[in-house]
């Protein structure tokens, strides 16, 4: 179980976009029929910031609330509201008193206290409000979860320590304080899974694509036919944008269903991509290692190899997860292909320093290792 959960805890303006690459196709969005006054609850990283250009790119309007620390030189035209969550630190949600907002986009919250105090102080102040959760709420991964399915539970729910135990339940109890607090207005509950794409510093799906670009032999794990499940963030955020305008209320898998793709598509593709924008100094070869041996050598599923997670008799459900309610509300996922190489593209920029040093992934040296005991297994 402490296992499971770890895996799950790590798989937790149009001219900006045009500038650092991060949606093209933002600039052809369609107008909303009614701009909104949008409240984001983060707005900076990674999603928000994406959640950020899809907005605005349809006309709505956008206000931050964060701690005003975080990459603050983006969307120089937004309004900026400082403060904390916690209730406490920098004047904690004095700034948003007496606002009023079409809706609100939560972003940021992990700890249930925390998201208690800003959807009871918002709900009489914006009538929709939108909670970006995670699949890893549910119990149970022997199985396929939908929506129904059992939550994960903490013997102490006061607990406000998030780790590889405690982020599931912890993000279970985060929508039930955002449920209760709006009670008979609208609450959207969006769960999805990894999280990939442009902006996304973990390295997690990065990984791929940047490990076909250094070319050579790689390991490859499990078999080409293992099933994976992610969503791209401009994808997340689209539909976000499609719970408020069109005021969808319930609870949403959001990921790409379970037979869509496979790690085997994420290696082709990554493949191709790297050999499209890079000249690997020799040619990307994978080395499929069957999941018993890589756990012999140590090679983690999730944090050495990202995206990937073996059948097992607690994980068989970990990349099943049903999505046929999003899918009927209108969530669409884009071709893997156009993931793999716009992230490729973004880790391009990146600085060298993070381009050499990635946050996720098996390391070189240990790679050469598992691959020199493979050849040796297989002699």
């Amino acid at each position: 179980m402490s296992s499971r959960r770890q895996f799950l805890y790590q798989a937790a303006g149009t001219s900006l976009a045009l500038a650092s690459g991060l949606d093209l196709h933002l600039a052809q969005a369609e107008a909303a029929t009614r701009p909104l006054d949008i409240l984001l609850l983060g707005g900076t990283r990674f999603l928000g910031v994406h959640l950020t250009e899809a907005a605005l790119a349809r006309g709505h309007r956008v206000t931050f609330f964060n701690r005003g620390r975080t990459r603050t030189e983006l969307f120089p035209n937004i309004e900026r509201l400082v403060g904390n969550r916690d209730g406490e630190s920098l004047g904690g949600l004095q700034a948003l008193e007496g606002r009023r907002f079409d809706a609100v986009i939560d972003t940021s919250g992990y700890v249930p206290r925390h998201v208690a105090l800003s959807a009871s102080l918002l709900a009489s102040q914006a009538p929709h409000y939108l909670f970006i959760s995670t699949v890893s709420v549910y119990r149970d991964f022997s199985q396929a979860n939908d929506e129904q399915s059992a939550l994960g539970t903490l013997e102490d729910p006061t607990i406000e320590k998030v780790d590889g135990n405690t982020y599931g339940p912890l993000k279970a109890l985060c929508e039930q304080a955002a449920l209760n607090a709006y009670r008979d207005q609208h609450c959207s509950i969006l769960r999805p899974g990894l999280i990939v794409g442009p902006e996304d510093n973990t390295d997690r799906f990065t990984y791929w694509p940047a490990r076909c670009a250094r070319g050579g032999r790689f390991i490859a794990p499990g078999t080409p036919k293992d099933p994976i499940q992610i969503i791209d963030a401009r994808d997340l955020a689209a539909f976000s944008l499609r719970c408020l305008e069109q005021r969808l209320s319930g609870t949403f898998n959001v990921i790409s269903s379970w037979d869509q793709f496979t790690i085997g598509d994420l290696v082709a593709t990554s493949i191709s991509a790297a050999k499209e924008w890079t000249r690997p100094p020799e040619e990307p070869s994978p080395v499929w290692m069957a999941a018993d041996f890589l756990s012999t050598q140590n090679v983690a599923p999730w944090s050495d190899m990202p995206v990937w997670v073996p059948d097992g008799p607690d994980s068989y459900g970990f990349s099943r997860t049903s999505v046929k309610r999003a899918q009927a509300a209108g969530m669409r996922i884009r071709p893997l292909a156009d993931t793999v190489t716009d992230t490729l593209q973004w880790h391009l920029k990146r600085p060298a320093n993070e381009q050499a040093a990635l946050r996720a992934g098996v390391k070189a040296e240990r790679e050469a290792e598992v691959l020199a005991a493979w050849d040796a297994a297989r002699a």
